[in-house]
C-alpha cells in the first residue's frame, strides 16, 4: 500500500538515498504517491500527506490531532513532534504559498538524524511537485477558459452578434474580427488527436483565426478566419496542416459577410463531405449558381422583409436569435443546433415554434422551410442596407417564373430524367412528404427503403445533399417550385401539395 511501511531497501549512506529522491524530480518518475512510499521503506515508517482542508493526497490516513495538523497547514507552527500511543509522530508544514499541505510521518522508533534529514528533504522535494501541480492545474484551467471564451464567441457569431463577438474577442485577439467578412474552415481527423491538430492549427494561423473545438462533433475542428486587407491569411496555413496529419480532412466555405458565419459554416461541412474524396483531403464549397442570384434583388430584398415583417416589432437582440436560431434549425438537428448555440434543444425548439406562430407558417413543409430560408438568407446578405420602395406584394412564384429561374432549374431537375428509376418523381414526392420515406412509400405503392435509395442515388447526379437537409435541399425543393412541380409553400396558413 502507497505509504505504508513497504519494508523497502534502506540506504547506506547520504549519497544513494538523496541520489534516489532527487530521483523522483525526473520528469517521468515525478509523482506524490511515490516520494511518499519511497520515504516510507527508507525510513521505516508510515507517511500521509494531505493538503490544507485535510484531503489525503498521498500515503495512508494517520490518527493525528486535527488541531496541530490545523495549526501546521496554515502556518502558526512550521513543524511539530509528539509521541502518542507509542508511536513517534513528526509533521512538516509543505510551504508552497497557493497549495499548502502538512507532511506526517509516524514511527515505532524515535527520529534519528539520518531520518530527520530525510524528511526535510523529502518536504523540499514535495513541495516542488505540488508547486509543480499547481502550475499544471493552472495552466489546463487558463485552457478551458480560453476554449469556453473561443466557442462564446463563435456562438455570438452564429447568431449575428457581431458587436459582442468583437468586444469579447478584444480581450485577448484584438483586431481579430475588425473585418466584415470571413471563410469558415471545419478540420475533421482522430477525436483523440484534436488537441494536438488543434495546437497545430493555432500555430499556423499565428492569431489570424478563430479556433474552436467543435462542441456537437468530437472529432471536429471549427476554424473562422477573418478576411484582412482582402485576404484569408489562414486558408493556405489550415491546408499544410492537413498535409501533415495523415486521416485528417478540410472543408472551407466562400466568403461571407460575418453575419452569415452559420451559413459559411454550412458550407464548411457541405465541402468537407467532398474533402473525404479528394487526394489533398481538401475542398472549398463550389461556387455554383444558386437561384437567389438570378431574381430581381429589390423584388426579392422586398418579398423577405414582408414574409418576415411579423417579426419588426421585437426587439432587435429578440428578432435576432430568433432568426439565428431558425437559420441553423433549418439546416441541422435541434440537438446540434443547441450544442452549437450553447442552449438547450427545448430553447431551439421553443424559439423556432415562436417563428413558426409569428409568420403563420407550417415548418414541417418543406417548401415553408425552403422560402423563409431564403428569405433569412436575403436579409442576413445585407442586413442594413436600404428598403427598395413600397410595391405590388409579389409571390415567391413570381420570383422564380423568370427566363433566368426557369432555365436554371430545367436544367438542374433534367439530369433526374435519364434513370430509368425516375428517380425525378421521387425526390418531387418525397418533398411534397415533408421528406418522409414511409409516407412517400405509401404514396409511390413502393418500399420505403426504394425511396431512401432513389433519393440517395439523386445525390450525386444533382450534386447536392437531400437526406442531410439544409441549403442543398432547398435549392431543389425552388427548382420544384419554379417549374411549377410544387404548389406555393405554407406561409401565411395555405399548404404545399404535389402535382402529380
Amino acid at each position: 500500500m502507497p505509504g505504508s511501511r513497504t519494508g523497502g531497501r534502506r540506504s547506506g549512506t547520504s549519497g544513494d538515498w538523496a541520489d534516489e529522491l532527487l530521483d523522483h524530480l525526473r520528469p517521468a518518475a515525478r509523482d506524490l504517491g511515490r516520494v511518499t512510499t519511497w520515504l516510507a521503506g527508507t525510513i521505516e515508517a508510515e507517511v500521509s500527506l494531505q493538503d490544507m482542508n485535510g484531503t489525503l493526497l498521498a500515503g495512508i490516513q494517520l490518527p493525528v490531532d486535527d488541531g496541530l495538523v490545523t495549526d501546521v497547514a496554515t502556518g502558526r507552527i512550521a513543524s511539530a513532534a509528539v509521541h502518542a500511543q507509542g508511536r513517534h509522530v513528526r509533521l512538516a508544514g509543505l510551504g508552497h504559498p497557493v497549495t499548502k499541505g502538512v507532511l506526517a510521518v509516524a514511527r515505532s522508533r524515535p527520529f534519528d538524524q539520518r531520518a530527520t534529514d530525510i524528511v526535510a528533504r523529502t518536504v523540499w522535494v514535495l513541495e516542488l511537485l505540488l508547486r509543480e501541480r499547481e502550475t499544471l492545474g493552472a495552466e489546463r484551467r487558463l485552457d478551458r477558459a480560453t476554449a469556453d471564451l473561443r466557442l462564446a464567441i463563435l456562438q455570438l457569431l452564429m447568431v449575428g452578434d457581431i458587436i459582442a463577438a468583437r468586444r469579447v474577442a478584444a480581450g485577448l485577439w484584438p483586431g481579430l474580427f475588425d473585418t466584415d467578412s470571413a471563410c469558415v474552415y471545419v478540420l475533421e481527423g482522430h477525436a483523440a488527436q484534436r488537441d494536438d491538430l488543434a495546437e497545430d492549427c493555432q500555430e499556423a494561423a499565428q492569431g489570424h483565426a478563430l479556433i474552436v473545438r467543435c462542441p456537437a462533433v468530437d472529432e471536429h475542428l471549427i476554424v473562422v478566419a477573418p478576411i484582412e486587407r482582402g485576404h484569408d491569411l489562414a486558408g493556405a496555413e489550415l491546408r499544410s496542416v492537413v498535409g501533415e496529419h495523415p486521416d485528417t480532412f478540410l472543408g472551407g466555405s466562400v466568403r461571407q459577410n460575418l453575419v452569415q458565419t452559420a451559413t459559411a459554416y454550412g458550407q464548411a461541412v457541405s465541402a468537407l463531405a467532398v474533402a473525404r474524396f479528394r487526394p489533398d483531403r481538401a475542398a472549398v464549397y463550389a461556387e455554383r449558381t444558386h437561384p437567389e442570384r438570378l431574381m430581381n434583388p429589390s423584388a426579392l430584398r422586398g418579398w423577405a422583409d414582408r414574409l418576415l415583417s411579423p417579426l419588426d416589432d421585437l426587439p432587435h437582440h429578440t428578432r435576432a436569435e430568433l432568426l439565428a436560431t431558425t437559420r441553423l434549425g433549418f439546416s441541422f438537428t435541434a440537438v446540434k443546433t443547441a450544442i452549437i448555440l450553447g442552449v438547450s434543444r427545448n430553447t431551439v425548439r421553443a424559439r423556432m415554434e415562436r417563428v413558426e406562430g409569428l409568420l403563420d407558417a407550417d415548418f414541417s413543409d418543406l417548401t415553408t422551410r425552403a422560402a423563409v430560408q431564403l428569405a433569412l438568407n436575403t436579409q442576413a446578405a445585407v442586413p442594413d442596407g436600404p428598403r427598395p420602395p413600397s410595391a405590388p406584394p409579389a409571390a415567391l412564384t413570381e420570383l422564380l417564373r423568370t427566363d433566368p429561374l426557369l432555365a436554371w432549374a430545367g436544367g438542374l431537375l433534367g439530369r433526374l430524367t435519364t434513370d430509368t428509376r425516375d428517380l425525378r418523381r421521387t425526390v418531387r414526392t418525397w418533398i411534397a412528404a415533408g421528406g418522409n420515406a414511409e409516407r412517400t412509400a405509401q404514396l409511390l405503392g413502393i418500399h420505403p427503403q426504394t425511396v431512401r435509395d432513389h433519393v440517395r442515388s439523386a445525390e450525386p447526379v444533382l450534386e447536392r445533399e437531400l437526406l442531410a437537409g439544409g441549403s442543398d435541399l432547398y435549392e431543389v425543393v425552388l427548382a420544384h417550385l419554379a417549374l411549377g412541380d410544387l404548389d406555393e409553400p405554407a406561409v401565411g396558413g395555405r399548404s404545399g401539395t404535389i402535382r402529380t
